[in-house]
Order: structure tokens, then C-alpha cells, then sequence
């Protein structure tokens, strides 16, 4: 046998599923010291740890015994974050304890409450939900756990990072003392350790991560996008790749416009997030899996243990919030030995930010530009020749058909009308601006800075060059309070440049015009007279000038108006005055 599986059933189904070896999580939980303990696990994602708890609970509920016992109660119970997650973890047990005949079922939220209870009280073995449905189950007695032998936490730190603590110690309170505790996470925090202290006893600590070290089967790339480019450069990115991708967003409204924007220009997409009804997601979910969805757009709900095979590209399209997710959502690509990449599109504005998360997390990312068209229409033309619908053999049908075209039409035009109808089910790929290199080091290289110099208040001027600079102007000036603090973020944010490419600003009463880097001022005016951008009206402009010089000499004398003057300068307003009531009344 190539791997020390003691128990014959789940032998025979680890290889009917093609496991050839395990991984190091997974022999690290039937190692002798690990048999019938407690158990705290730290293991990196994608390397298995469903398959690792459901191997480390055959000693306690099977022993040597090639089937389950016949029981009402269950013997397990699994806990999830996610539904997804959990409905992965049922899937995954299902298998693997099938041939011991063991049965198992899922409570998660968004299905029929009514027919898992009706699955509980049939009885079953191992029972796997999220916390907030199995406390509902468990209130309503449809769940007890008087016979339960062993309590899985599955991605413990994300379940109390949710907010699941009250539901965990609820339920754990309701398992027997003498039961097993296997806690599994990604990273053992100090929350994870004081919840192991409280529900474990003598647990064995397995620790498989490699510390301030990346996951070595992901290839990170950093993409420089301008600010109001985000959208065409993931086009871009998901048709030059050509392969099954994940995109993760920050917001549900993000997936939902991505997701409507991405299926209007051609794309075979899918949307997940939390709005969506549980058979929603599932949908969505299988159909990424069975290869009917080549993209889907989601948000950090699908970060955390789902295995999606085949998924060879993941997408930050929003920069994740810290470095636990940047790490959880790179980890639904290069899962059990698998190569993946991982694009992260960065905005100018937003450049520091991704040097530090990068930098936190330990990686070392590739800056990039995103292909232009001219280079996809280069990799569609080396993909169709290397297509196998012209190397594979043809049938006699098809030569029989591929004659009588030659008959009609020759070689070359029939060569045409194949690209053209290869190109025809290809979305198009939009035009990006190609943004400038950053004006300074990576974070991981660049020095430490000093002390920062006294400043003296001058006006303000960013450059001090015979570089060429086109003006803007907005109706925004002193009496709206306009100020250069929060006018140049604002200006990046909308125009997708960089502070460097802003010149000198000048601050009227109702208006203010400042200088943009000549090289990028077409793209600068393209973004902020774009659809939906409100924040800013900007319009294009001529410099600020000093007026008219005034002729040499001395000033001329103010005219002086007398009361008589000013008297007589108002008659001809009263004059009209009376005349327009004289109108009124006879009009009444």
C-alpha cells in the first residue's frame, strides 16, 4: 500500500479516487502520537485538509471495523464558515466514508430546514453545517449530540473573524466532554489558541505552514491599471489568459456590475455572493467546475476552502482588505501540487497600499502593464494554429464535406472564413492606457527615509521642469473650501494618473485650474468626462492669466454721482415702473 491507511474502506476509496500520495497535513494526523487525541491544525490552503480530518476521525468512529455502526444520533459533527464550504466538506466525507457505509448529511442556511430534520431523525453519522443553522437544529432538538464522539472546526479563524463565537461555544457546550476536538486554521491567532484551551484537552500541535513564506505553486503579478481602467484591463487579462478564472471583488454591487458588464460583451460568466439564494450559488458554483463558466466574478465569500479544479487564474479586481485574504483568496489556485497565477490590479492611487500588502504577506509580485489588444489578437493567432480541431484527424464525413468546398471556393478563402468564424465567438478586447513606472523603488528594496524637511508656505507648485503641461479647470474655488489636500487625491482617483503628473494648481474664488502631464492629458480628459463620474466636473482649459497690463501713468479720477445724480440716473426706472402698474390695473 503506498500510504499508511490502516482501515481497508477508506483505502479502497482514496483509490478509486486516484491518491496516489498524501500530503504532509494529512500524514501528519496519522502519525501514532496523533491517534485518538485532540488535535490543533495549522495547514496551507489547498493542501487538504478535509480529506486530513476525515483520515484522523477513522480511529475513533471506525476502529478496525470496515463498516459504521448502524445508529440514530450522530458520531461527528463538522463545522464550517460557509455554506459553500460546508456543502464542499459534505461532498468530500460523503466519498470517502461511502464504501464504510456511512452516511451524511448537510444543515446549512438557505436550504429546507424542514428536510434536514427529517434527514436528522432518520439518523446519519456525520452531520456538517454552519454554526448559526446547527444552533437552530439544535434548539429545536432536531440535532442532538448525546452520542457525538468527535467536533471538527474547519477554518476556525474564519468563523470568529465572522463573528461566530457565541454559536461555537453554544454548541460545543452541547457535546459530550468526552469527545475529541479537532480544530483545523489556516493561522493559529490568539483567539484560536484560548478557544483550543477552553474545549481541548492535551490536544497535539500540527503545524505544516512554512512561516514568512508564499505559496510556492502561485505566481503573483501586480498589474498596473489606470483608476478608471480597472474594468478593461480584467477584459483584457481573462482574454489573453484564456483560462478558467476566479475574480474577487470588495463589494456585492462591484459583482453585480462586473458580472452584467462581462456577459454583455461576450463572456460565459457567473456571479457568487451573499445576496444570492443558496441554489444560486450552488449553480453558479458547479457550473465553474463542469467547465459551463469560464469566469466567475465573487466576493470574499468564495475566499475560503472552496476547491474549484482546474482553476488556474485568480484576480484581485478590488485589493484585498489585509493579508489573511489576499492569501485565502490566491489559495483557490495552485490546490494539491497544482501551478496557478494571481493577478492583483492596481490603480496609481493605490500603488502603496499593494507594496505593502505584498510586502506583508512575504511576496514578491512582477510588476506589469495589461496586454493590449494588438498582443491578445497575437495569442488568439498562436492559439487557433495550435488548436486541435486542425491537428486532430479528420473523419471520411469531414473530407468528404472539405472537398466539395475546394470545389467551390479555394484554399485561402476557405482559410479566411475559418478565422473569421473562430474569432467570432471572442469578446473584443477594449483599449487600455499603458501607465507610467511608478517614480520610486518597490516597497521590499526602497531605503529608509529621513527626517522630512521644514516647509515653508509658499504656493504650492508640484514641478519645477520645462516639461510640457496642458491646463484643466473645475468650478470649485475658495468659496467651496477648495484645498490642494483633498483636490489631488481626488484628481488621481478620477483621472487615473499619479501625483507626479500633476503640475501647478491655482485656487481662484469660484473656480481652480491646475496643470496635467502633458503624455497622459488626452487619457486624464477621456476619465473624468466618462459616464458616472460626478465627483469632479472638469473641463480642459487655458492657463490662468494676470489680465491686461495697465497703461503707465496715473490712475484715472473714479466718476463722482451726486444725490442729484444718483436722483436722476433712477427716473427713468420709476418712469417704467408706473408705467407697468398703470397696465396691471387695467388689466384687472
Amino acid at each position: 500500500m503506498p500510504f499508511p491507511i490502516k482501515n481497508p474502506a477508506l483505502a479502497r476509496a482514496l483509490a478509486a479516487r486516484g491518491y496516489n500520495d498524501l500530503t504532509e497535513v494529512q500524514l501528519a494526523v496519522l502519525a501514532p502520537e496523533a491517534e485518538d487525541r485532540d488535535l490543533l491544525v495549522s495547514a496551507q490552503t489547498g493542501s487538504g485538509k478535509t480529506v486530513a480530518f476525515g483520515l484522523a476521525l477513522a480511529s475513533t468512529i471506525l476502529g478496525d471495523s470496515e463498516r459504521l455502526p448502524a445508529t440514530i444520533l450522530p458520531l461527528v459533527l463538522v463545522i464550517a464558515p460557509t455554506r459553500e464550504l460546508a456543502l464542499q466538506v459534505h461532498t468530500e466525507l460523503t466519498w470517502l466514508y461511502e464504501p464504510a457505509g456511512g452516511r451524511v448529511v448537510s444543515c446549512v442556511g438557505g436550504m429546507d430546514a424542514r428536510r434536514e430534520a427529517r434527514l436528522l431523525a432518520a439518523g446519519c453519522h456525520i452531520v456538517v453545517g454552519t454554526p448559526g443553522r446547527l444552533q437552530d437544529h439544535i434548539n429545536r432538538d432536531a440535532l442532538k449530540l448525546d452520542e457525538c464522539e468527535a467536533v471538527v472546526l474547519d477554518e476556525a479563524d474564519e468563523m470568529l473573524d465572522l463573528g461566530f463565537k457565541d454559536e461555537l461555544e453554544f454548541i460545543l457546550s452541547a457535546a459530550p466532554e468526552s469527545r475529541r476536538t479537532l480544530l483545523f486554521s489556516a493561522t493559529i491567532a490568539r483567539e484560536i489558541a484560548n478557544l483550543a484551551r477552553k474545549y481541548q484537552q492535551n490536544a497535539l500541535r500540527i503545524d505544516t505552514v512554512a512561516r514568512n513564506q508564499p505559496h510556492a505553486d502561485i505566481e503573483y503579478r501586480a498589474i498596473r491599471a489606470g483608476g478608471h481602467e480597472i474594468e478593461q484591463s480584467l477584459v483584457n487579462l481573462l482574454r489573453f489568459h484564456d483560462s478558467r478564472a476566479l475574480v474577487f471583488c470588495a463589494t456585492r454591487d462591484t459583482v453585480r456590475h462586473l458580472h452584467a458588464s462581462l456577459l454583455a460583451r461576450g463572456f460565459n460568466a457567473v456571479a457568487l455572493s451573499g445576496e444570492l439564494s443558496q441554489n444560486e450559488r450552488n449553480t453558479a458554483l458547479n457550473a465553474l467546475r463542469e467547465g459551463r463558466a469560464q469566469v466567475c466574478i465573487a466576493t470574499d465569500v468564495a475566499a475560503r476552502g472552496l476547491d474549484l479544479p482546474d482553476l488556474d487564474l485568480v484576480i484581485h479586481a478590488d485589493l484585498p482588505a489585509n493579508k489573511a485574504t489576499l492569501l485565502h483568496r490566491s489559495g483557490r489556485t495552485g490546490r494539491a501540487g497544482r501551478k496557478g497565477m494571481c493577478l492583483v490590479l492596481v490603480s496609481p492611487s493605490k500603488r502603496r497600499r499593494a507594496e505593502l500588502l505584498l510586502g506583508s504577506a512575504n511576496i514578491e509580485a512582477i510588476w506589469q502593464d495589461p496586454p493590449t489588444a494588438a498582443q491578445i489578437k497575437a495569442r488568439d493567432q498562436e492559439r487557433l494554429l495550435e488548436d486541435e480541431i486542425l491537428t486532430a484527424a479528420p473523419s471520411e464525413d469531414e473530407l468528404a464535406l472539405g472537398a466539395k468546398l475546394l470545389e467551390r471556393q479555394d484554399a485561402a478563402t476557405i482559410a479566411a472564413a475559418l478565422i473569421r468564424l473562430y474569432r467570432s465567438h471572442l469578446p473584443e478586447p477594449a483599449n487600455v492606457t499603458i501607465q507610467p513606472p511608478a517614480p520610486r523603488e518597490p516597497f521590499a528594496t526602497r531605503p529608509e527615509r529621513g527626517p522630512r524637511p521644514a516647509r515653508e508656505n509658499a504656493p504650492f507648485e508640484r514641478r519645477t521642469d520645462n516639461a510640457p503641461m496642458a491646463w484643466f479647470r473645475s468650478p470649485i474655488g475658495r468659496k467651496h473650501n477648495a484645498d490642494p489636500k483633498w483636490l489631488i487625491p481626488l484628481i488621481c482617483r478620477l483621472g487615473g494618473i499619479t501625483k507626479a503628473e500633476i503640475g501647478a494648481i491655482r485656487i481662484f474664488d469660484r473656480e481652480t485650474k491646475f496643470e496635467i502631464s502633458a503624455p497622459v492629458a488626452e487619457a486624464f480628459a477621456a476619465a473624468i468626462t466618462a459616464p458616472g463620474v460626478t465627483d469632479l466636473l472638469v473641463e480642459p482649459s487655458t492657463a490662468p492669466g494676470a489680465g491686461p497690463a495697465r497703461a503707465p501713468g496715473p490712475r484715472p479720477e473714479k466718476t463722482k454721482f451726486t444725490r442729484a445724480a444718483r436722483q436722476e440716473s433712477a427716473k427713468p426706472n420709476e418712469q417704467e415702473r408706473r408705467r407697468k402698474n398703470k397696465v396691471l390695473k387695467k388689466a384687472y
